[in-house]
């Protein structure tokens, strides 16, 4: 038996076990979403109106309630790095020439074979990128990591097939106990560990050891240095706490930003000594030379003695 009422202009229905029926339970269902989607709403402007914030980057109004201060457009326009790169520090090639046998090398790794087996960063140390990283380590905006992430996971997803079939152990490249106390934090770390879960990587199982290599000296800025006193400044800065974890293992250095090189290539160094296989180097950003336009050979797009590399060039040309 059912009853029939009249509510407003809808009717509603009544089992004669006194429960609704789903024509009804629907329309609950729906005015608890609009409730809710008001309420969100509500909330969103309450808190723009009471909190009034401003993207960090550029300044523009912050619309939306996030503990990342920093507008989508900004985040946006924070893109992977394009075109011709080394195919082992990850350095912009400027001339068609640096493509040998089909695999590019910059001039300084074809002069010198670096200490590590190769280097991938997401994007160039350039503009809101740059920015977004001095905001987790000198302003302690930890919600950057979950960001800066995310791109280091996508960045090492990319190159993973050309990578060996071990898994690496991960180790965040250390700051100095005093450095530490002083941020509170491990930028590196931070990001590593969010990388690990990114869903471009999903490598949450691959190990993390943030204590393996520990940074035993105190070092100057490498702001302004050359690259000598860079490496002068490194040099012997780090030591390896437990060469068994690392004897014949494949490890994944991480690093927020790759320079010049000279620390992860001390922190390789070290990792070598103590018996470690390879070491690759994953870092969220790049410094990059500017990119410069260069004429490809009249032969680059033909010919059976173009690589694909040069052929592709000429083809964007």
């Amino acid at each position: 038996m059912a009853l029939w009422a009249i509510r407003g202009q809808g009717r509603v229905v009544f089992s004669s076990s006194g429960d609704l029926t789903r024509a009804t339970r629907a329309e609950s269902s729906g005015s608890q979403s609009s409730l809710f989607s008001l309420l969100g709403g509500a909330a969103e402007s309450l808190f723009a109106t009471l909190i009034p914030s401003n993207c960090r980057l550029c300044s523009a109004p912050l619309i939306k309630i996030s503990r990342l201060p920093v507008c989508d457009t900004c985040l946006a326009a924070m893109r992977p790095i394009t075109g011709l790169v080394c195919s082992v520090c990850g350095e912009r090639l400027t001339s068609p020439y640096a493509v040998s046998e089909g695999i590019a090398r910059c001039g300084a790794c074809q002069r010198m074979e670096p200490l590590f087996d190769k280097a991938v960063a997401y994007g160039s140390y350039e503009g809101g990128l740059r920015e977004l990283i001095h905001l987790l380590k000198y302003e302690q905006v930890r919600p950057a990591a979950g960001v800066l992430g995310r791109m280091l996971g996508e960045a090492i997803a990319a190159v993973l097939p050309r990578l060996d079939q071990s898994v690496p152990l991960v180790i965040p490249v250390p700051l100095h106990a005093a450095k530490l106390r002083q941020r509170g934090f491990n930028q590196s770390e931070l990001i590593a560990r969010t990388a690990l879960k990114s869903p471009a990587l999903n490598a949450a199982s691959w190990p993390l050891d943030n204590a393996i290599l520990e940074r035993v000296r105190a070092t100057e800025s490498q702001t302004g240095l050359t690259r000598h006193q860079r490496r002068e400044n490194v040099r012997g800065a780090f030591q390896v706490r437990n060469v068994e974890a690392v004897d014949g293992r494949t490890i994944l250095l991480v690093d927020d930003v790759f320079t010049t090189g000279t620390t992860v290539s001390e922190c390789a160094r070290v990792l070598r000594k103590a018996g470690a296989v390879r070491v690759w180097v994953a870092t969220v950003a790049r410094v990059l030379r500017p990119e410069l336009t260069f004429a490809v050979p009249e032969d680059a797009s033909k010919g059976e003695e173009s690589t694909p590399e040069l052929r592709a060039m000429a083809a964007t040309v």
